[in-house]
């Protein structure tokens, strides 16, 4: 029905402004009173009917532009019974074509009639095959997986083609092992690359961390935007700013990047590594400790299955005198992160601790740390005079090595020799401790703006002084 006589006749349809006293010439047209055809129009012009859109006789109207000159009456602004609206802007008012059924696609395909199965001819050799009643129930032709298989194959080739010629900022500056030595603390470029290899899987579903306190406070979070630079060269900014201690502006004009790039990279690597490589077992068993054992362990102390130490990492002194007393350390006369490492006689880091306060004692972080839940009734555990926590070890049925203290004015010729061969073998722990500290992020003091991912960055650079080969004693 059109309402040609409405001077303020508009139309409804979503992004379409005629209107009968703009476009006079138009006609405009109200809903069917049918409710099965009236919602045909509603699902056409793409609205829904409630309190924003409500269907109004003779004011809710349709105009003649949506309608195809086929849906008129011969000679007249009338529609034909049944009509729906199908020209619209966002289909560029062409109306789609029907697709076509599987059978009209088979039989133009084929050139003949799928519908009418043909008869087999018993008299002759030669019988005719039924064809398939659907298209994709038909073999391809010959040739076709061939072509379409060459074809991958040429994609794929292409792909590396493209992957070689872009060369990374990790192989311009990594180019032997001793530059690999430098920059990421691993010991070779074949090392680097098993180590790479291990990460790599999961690191490609890698979230920022800004992103990740994001997603909190997002109803829908939106997908993570493409990375700037490429994933194996993340990895090796981590590695510039933790293993070589390059500053942050540094490392932002080698990469081309802003300095919020870099923080952003380092924390998000610091927090993956951490928790990768936390979830990997290194407390060894008793019999891995005796199959792995130097000649000079087992003959001082067969049994011992951890030496103890801890170190201390200087950090930056906050403005609060409350965190300033907290992290004071007495010993280093400044303000400390304090950590505790285990190491076993064959060398390899087996328990690492995190950071505490510069304040407090090595019992109490030997207490706080988890490592008594370890030890296991008749082990030894070798640690520094410093280390009071014989009580402690003797609750889990284990034994405290430490040098003797001196009763006398001097030590007796037995106490020297302890103490010496005490010496000699704690050591080792010492030299695991200078191999984190090769890390040059630790040659000056922490800044507060990584106080929370230091943690992360002590666990990750003592984990992998295991990747850096084994450590033995000189005779």
């Amino acid at each position: 029905m059109a309402a040609q006589s409405r001077s303020k006749a508009f139309c409804c349809v979503p992004k379409c402004s005629n209107s009968k006293q703009k476009q006079p010439y138009m006609s405009f047209h109200e809903f069917p009173t049918n409710d099965m055809q009236r919602q045909k129009w509603v699902h056409a012009i793409r609205r829904d009917e409630g309190p924003k859109f409500d269907i109004r006789r003779a004011s809710t109207l349709v105009c003649s532009q949506h309608f195809t000159a086929a849906d008129f009456i011969q000679g007249s602004c009338r529609l034909k019974p049944g009509v729906i609206p199908s020209r619209f802007q966002w289909n560029n008012f062409h109306v789609q074509p029907q697709k076509q059924s599987a059978f009209e696609r088979s039989s133009a395909r084929l050139g003949v009639d799928v519908r009418a199965p043909k008869t087999v001819d018993l008299q002759s050799n030669d019988s005719e095959v039924i064809v398939k009643d659907h298209d994709y129930a038909a073999y391809p032709p010959p040739g076709a997986l061939d072509e379409a298989l060459e074809y991958i194959a040429e994609l794929e080739a292409r792909l590396k083609k493209i992957s070689l010629e872009t060369p990374t900022v990790f192989s311009r500056f990594c180019v032997s092992d001793h530059t690999i030595r430098y920059y990421t603390r691993f010991p070779s470029q074949e090392v680097f690359q098993v180590f790479w290899e291990s990460v790599c899987p999961s690191a490609t579903n890698l979230m920022y961390w800004t992103k990740a306190q994001r997603m909190g406070q997002e109803a829908s979070p939106t997908p993570s935007p493409a990375r700037k630079i490429q994933l194996i060269d993340e990895l090796f900014m981590y590695c510039c700013r933790v293993a070589a201690g390059l500053r942050e502006r540094v490392i932002a004009d080698i990469f081309g990047v802003s300095m919020a790039t870099v923080s952003r990279t380092v924390i998000t690597w610091a927090n993956y590594l951490y928790f990768v490589l936390g979830s990997v077992p290194i407390w060894m068993s008793r019999e891995q400790i005796s199959s792995s054992m130097p000649e000079k362990y087992s003959s001082f102390s067969p049994n011992v299955r951890v030496i103890l130490d801890c170190t201390e990492i200087f950090c930056e002194s906050p403005t609060s005198l409350t965190l300033h007393s907290e992290i004071f350390s007495n010993y280093k006369s400044t303000t400390t992160f304090k950590g505790l490492l285990g190491v076993a006689p064959c060398g390899a880091v087996t328990f690492i601790s995190r950071l505490y306060t510069g304040s407090i004692s090595d019992k109490e972080i030997t207490r706080r740390s988890g490592i008594l839940s370890l030890l296991e009734p008749g082990d030894e555990v070798m640690a520094d005079k410093g280390f009071t926590i014989g009580d402690m070890i003797t609750n889990v049925g284990a034994t405290l090595i430490i040098p003797p203290f001196k009763r006398d004015r001097q030590f007796s010729k037995t106490d020297c020799q302890k103490t010496q061969t005490i010496a000699r073998l704690r050591i080792l722990v010492e030299r695991v401790i200078r191999r984190v500290k090769e890390n040059h992020i630790f040659d000056s003091a922490v800044p507060l703006s990584l106080s929370g991912t230091i943690d992360q960055i002590w666990h990750n650079c003592c984990f992998m002084v295991n990747y850096q080969g084994p450590m033995f004693l000189e005779h």
